[in-house]
């Protein structure tokens, strides 16, 4: 995704500049299927697969660089995106499918995304090709196993699970490792892996998908915790998200308290870049791209009291940006003083809207779950 400065930054670029295994670049750009012939790699796709495309399938992935592997693989059919970043800003339950999005694009302006209408656009292009399954023999997802993927997932499958699907096969194919980063040979190698979406998997994503979106966590504490076998990377991903609660500790999300924690190990002033690579080694499973991450370090570099100094490169780039870690930021990290009393909260994770100096719900790591104060 683009941040909001003068140089243009994707995830997808940050990755290959930094060496990093980053996600599909979960950019909202336009990413329908090319309508023009892509270079194919006829060798490497089994004869079962080449005989079979005059069948009509739709392949949806995450991002942009996994599309066009797909394409550049031979594999037969279009290719579609969706790829919103369900995992920050409002994601509201029991709203119709077009408020939703006007819902999600105003977000998505707002921090920096694109402009209103270019998002409103993109997600409605995105869902119109869902939504459009009639016109295909198959809809095969692709996705991965870290929290953005499996919340589009959830999200895509809770839509198919409302839905008579008639003659249409739904298939799926989830992996432990990231698509951005395989050839096309790879990636065509993936699909004698796909399987057929059953009806344990669309219930499970239908109740996750529902308890998401609510204003009260408990039910996706619940869930976690149950059976998530039909889905097996679903639990780790929604650790995650839960993660993101402040803490009981110091009221830092653990992305928050990774960057200070990064900033303390530096022991001096770093880079954007640099910071952004010790942030992403801390995590299991990486999933952020630059501009949620540049947006976290606004909020960290807010008043009244910031807990992170930025020096903007004179050049302009993000990367040049130089970090500091406060005193103030020395002493939320230390556990001495609680960021959430600080500075207040407002931020959405999923349908929970967090507002105030107190946070009525706070992830207690230590226990591992969710507390209400």
């Amino acid at each position: 995704m683009s941040t909001p400065t003068a140089k243009t930054l994707t995830a997808a670029e940050l990755m290959r500049q930094l060496g990093f295994r980053f996600p599909a670049a979960p950019a909202l750009q336009a990413a329908e299927a090319s309508r023009a012939p892509s270079p194919r790699y006829e060798a490497s796709l089994p004869k079962a697969l080449r005989s079979s495309e005059q069948r009509r399938t739709l392949h949806v992935t995450n991002g942009d660089i996994a599309a066009e592997t797909i394409r550049l693989s031979g594999v037969p059919g279009e290719v579609s995106v969706t790829a919103d970043v369900l995992h920050e800003g409002p994601a509201p339950g029991g709203v119709p499918p077009e408020r939703w999005r006007k819902i999600r694009a105003r977000y998505l302006a707002e921090s920096g995304y694109d402009d209103y209408e270019s998002c409103l656009a993109t997600l409605t292009r995105w869902d119109h090709t869902l939504e459009d399954y009639r016109s295909y023999d198959e809809v095969v997802l692709w996705f991965e196993h870290d929290l953005f993927d499996q919340l589009l997932l959830v999200r895509t499958l809770d839509l198919y699970a409302a839905r008579n699907l008639g003659a249409t096969e739904l298939s799926l194919i989830c992996v432990g490792e990231y698509l951005g980063e395989l050839n096309p040979q790879q990636m065509s190698a993936l699909l004698p892996r796909k399987q057929r979406v059953n009806q344990g998997q669309k219930l499970l994503a239908r109740d996750v998908w529902k308890a998401f979106c609510a204003p009260d966590p408990t039910a996706l504490e619940e869930l976690r915790r149950g059976d998530t076998s039909p889905l097996p990377y679903l639990s780790g991903a929604l650790r995650r998200h839960l993660q993101e609660f402040p803490s009981v500790w110091n009221g830092l999300s653990r992305s928050e308290h990774q960057i200070l924690r990064a900033l303390a190990q530096a022991g001096e002033a770093a880079s954007f870049e640099d910071v952004f690579r010790a942030t992403q080694r801390m995590e299991e499973r990486i999933y952020m791209g630059d501009t949620s991450f540049h947006r976290i370090l606004r909020e960290l570099a807010s008043p009244p009291r910031p807990l992170v100094r930025l020096e903007p490169a004179a050049n302009g780039s993000v990367r040049g940006t130089k970090v500091f870690l406060t005193t103030g930021g020395r002493e939320v990290l230390e556990g001495k003083d609680d960021w959430i009393q600080i500075r207040g909260v407002d931020r959405w994770l999923g349908g929970v809207h967090l507002q105030g100096r107190e946070a009525v719900w706070r992830w207690d790591t230590e226990a591992g779950h969710l507390v209400a104060r």
